[in-house]
């Protein structure tokens, strides 16, 4: 039996909430910073430009006459029942993950993201699944030059080590990462610099960018490292307002403008709360709680990332601009009005 595209939609909305990438990670701290394109900073929207969107290939169709891919989508207040007036309820959702362009043809993303390369043959990487317009709809119809597969995993490790001692689990998080080649050198967008040189500290300010929920492009920012890093921790700790899908987002020192790591999980447990009305609501922790999501330093590929001049262009500026941004006060609305 031939299925329609409407009946596929459906399917798909079922199989990706309960994808693995998507089922945590969901968590807000203190107030929802998270916001669309268009109303981010403009003089950080280049970071936003060179994320993708992970989806699965049998999930969008290619229309040869437009020259675009459809976007296999449902509805996020439907897909998890949010009650009305919930933050981008009428949204469309459905990429499974996030990632970053780091080199002309490379992809970095999280490890459980893309575990084989059967995953990383099934997987497209999608630029531009976005809200680009106030009051506009996200682009679900992307050019077909905005799209790329896989061609290698270039590199990925996923270490999670689970013990049990006295009917007590505990699991040591390692490294969580992936590289992937792409199938061509990418068009339009540039690679995003990373931090080679390490460092990043309890208190530094940071932002995010990527697809929560599968949702379009959120940046998230009035956030901080909240964990202390150690030299031989694999990972650091946020209060970034980060959901599942943003598995595999860039997260970006705030006062450098380079990538500090790769987002791989956030906070266990209950991560939407049941009312009386029986509709979901966000779950949010009082500023300060919880034990943060956490990020894999961008340490472990550093080496495989081929230097940009974007790195030393960001660092020169995040120089100049420091006094000016203050970031201890920063939210989305004091930046947008920052002169450069």
């Amino acid at each position: 039996m031939k299925l329609t595209n409407t009946i596929k939609i459906a399917l798909l909305a079922i199989s990706t909430l309960t994808t693995p990438s998507l089922a945590g990670n969901k968590m807000i701290y203190g107030e929802d910073d998270r916001a669309d394109y268009y109303a981010m900073p403009e003089n950080l929207k280049w970071a936003a430009d060179s994320t993708v969107a992970l989806w699965k290939r049998n999930s969008m169709w290619l229309d040869q006459k437009a020259g675009a891919y459809n976007l296999g989508t449902y509805t996020f207040g439907e897909g998890y029942n949010l009650c009305t007036g919930e933050k981008f309820r009428e949204q469309p959702a459905g990429a499974f993950c996030s990632g970053a362009l780091v080199g002309e043809d490379l992809v970095m993303t999280a490890g459980h993201c893309i575990v084989t390369q059967g995953d990383c043959n099934s997987a497209a990487f999608v630029f531009g699944y976005a809200v680009h317009e106030s009051g506009g709809k996200a682009r679900t119809e992307i050019p077909a030059g905005e799209v790329y597969t896989c061609s290698e995993i270039v590199k990925r490790q996923l270490v999670n080590v689970t013990t049990a001692e006295d009917n007590m689990e505990s699991t040591v998080y390692g490294p969580d990462y992936a590289l992937i080649r792409l199938d061509r050198k990418v068009k339009g967008h540039k690679p995003l610099p990373v931090n080679r040189g390490g460092g990043v500290k309890k208190g530094t300010p940071l932002f995010v960018t990527g697809h929560p929920t599968g949702l379009p492009l959120k940046f998230a920012g009035n956030a901080r490292v909240i964990k202390d890093v150690d030299g031989a921790s694999a990972y650091f700790g946020t209060n970034l307002d980060t959901f599942g899908g943003n598995s595999g987002s860039p997260v970006f020192n705030a006062e450098t403008l380079l990538i500090e790591g790769i987002h791989v999980r956030g906070e266990g447990g209950q991560h939407f709360i049941p009312t009386f009305e029986g509709c979901n609501t966000y779950l949010v922790r009082p500023p300060g709680t919880g034990s943060g999501g956490h990020v894999t330093k961008v340490d472990f590929l550093a080496e495989e990332i081929p230097p940009t001049a974007g790195e030393a262009a960001a660092q020169a500026y995040a120089g100049a601009s420091l006094e000016k941004l203050r970031w201890r006060e920063f939210t989305p609305e004091k930046i947008l009005s920052l002169d450069f």
